[in-house]
């Protein structure tokens, strides 16, 4: 597969770098300000900070007080269903999760078509030929791409991916400044249906394994969802009003009881995470999908112990007001 020049592909295949001849083929690590800050993603680049400690993701929800409607919620997405990883190496022939690209400098950026025109961040985008696409190229799934810029510290993201001429189609697409909390504005939608970033929320690799410490909220997803969202979504994804189904950007956390100790120790770290900063709602789809990104070292035995993790396994957190208009 051939790569652009001085990008790195990430999640998808154990991090490479290919630069011009004579180039180096990566940069010291950039110091960090004193104090607190959000989780550092390691690139060929340097070290990225992927959003403030402060921002929603990277908040700690272990000591928030439980949603009034937390036995509802969970009801109506299902108390016996199974938390579901929907990553790992590889499913149905592509790497299983959503893959994401780091680029540097001399990443050209190309025009972007969307659909949803009116409210996605206008192009260009810094998206390399062959960035990788969720669920490999013949994919008629979302087909997210995710390019973190470590040049100019912004995450781009589209879903309803596909070349175009010297370019891409997609349908919506966002930009978010990776040094800001700033939000979408209100009823926007971005690469995901809430209108949330997507890469904040991935379960990764570096971090669970190879570092066994994670500091921010994962990404999941339900079947059914109201029409409403607590911020930082900014969007819903419903036409329904009943207030038994959960919105999009509700939090969930594991229980403090649950035994972390019975999972395999390549897991423990995920279910840590979840009882300190849990999950947030960011799209329609499979009932308590977790989302992550694709890395060829996964163990998907050891992945599926998730599985004995149940919707009752959960609390619903009430991190701020339902916005329904």
């Amino acid at each position: 597969m051939r790569i652009a020049l001085l990008a790195t592909v990430v999640g998808l295949f154990p991090a490479a770098v290919f630069a011009q001849p004579g180039a180096p083929t990566s940069q010291p690590a950039a110091s960090q300000p004193d104090g607190p800050h959000g989780p550092m993603l390691h690139t060929p680049f340097g070290d990225l900070e992927i959003l403030p400690a402060d921002n929603p993701w990277n908040t700690p929800v272990d000591k928030m007080p439980v949603h009034p409607k937390s036995a509802d919620y969970l009801k109506s997405i299902g108390l016996d269903k199974p938390l579901h990883p929907d990553f790992g190496t590889v499913w149905n022939g592509a790497p299983n999760g959503i893959p994401f690209v780091v680029v540097g400098p001399d990443q050209k950026k190309v025009p972007v078509k969307f659909e949803y025109a009116d409210e996605s961040d206008p192009g260009p985008y810094p998206i390399p030929p062959d960035a990788p696409i969720e669920g490999g190229p013949r994919s008629d799934g979302d087909r997210h791409i995710l390019v973190l810029d470590y040049t100019h510290k912004r995450l781009y993201e589209t879903w309803s991916t596909y070349p175009d001429g010297a370019g891409w189609k997609a349908g919506s697409g966002a930009v978010f400044d990776l040094t800001s909390n700033k939000l979408r504005p209100p009823g926007w939608t971005s690469a995901d249906a809430a209108g949330l970033p997507i890469f904040p929320g991935l379960v990764r690799y570096d971090e669970v394994v190879e570092r066994r410490e994670v500091n921010h909220a994962f990404r999941f997803t339900v079947r059914r969802t109201q029409r409403g969202y607590i911020p930082p979504a900014t969007h819903w994804a419903s036409r329904t009003n009943d207030r038994n189904l959960p919105p999009m950007g509700l939090r969930v956390r594991l229980r403090p009881d649950y035994d972390v100790s019975q999972a395999p120790r390549s897991v423990q770290p995920i279910l840590v995470a979840l009882k300190k900063y849990g999950m947030i709602l960011a799209d329609n789809g499979g009932d308590w999908f977790l989302s992550g990104a694709p890395n060829p070292k996964w163990n998907d035995d050891e992945l599926n112990w998730l599985k004995r993790v149940r919707g009752r396994d959960f609390q619903a957190v009430d991190t701020g007001k339902l916005i329904t208009d």
